[in-house]
């Protein structure tokens, strides 16, 4: 999956997360804030992988010019 991908997830999920604590807390259901809250870690955590990949992919674009530079 690519960085945009995990990130886009990452947000549906927390967005949706929300929604459903929301849900849970407008009905008195604490199942449904439960699901909800770990729906917004997940997409949390979804969101995090994405930066982790730019990151990664930056410091490996940024070895490589290094490298060049240095032929």
């Amino acid at each position: 999956m690519s960085s945009t991908t995990d990130k886009i997830k990452g947000t549906t999920n927390e967005a949706i997360g929300k929604v459903k604590q929301k849900i849970g807390e407008a009905t008195g259901s604490e199942e449904m804030q439960g699901e909800g809250a770990i729906q917004e870690a997940k997409g949390r955590g979804q969101r995090a992988v994405g930066d982790v990949k730019d990151a990664t992919k930056d410091a490996v674009n940024k070895a490589a010019n290094v490298a060049n530079k240095n032929l």
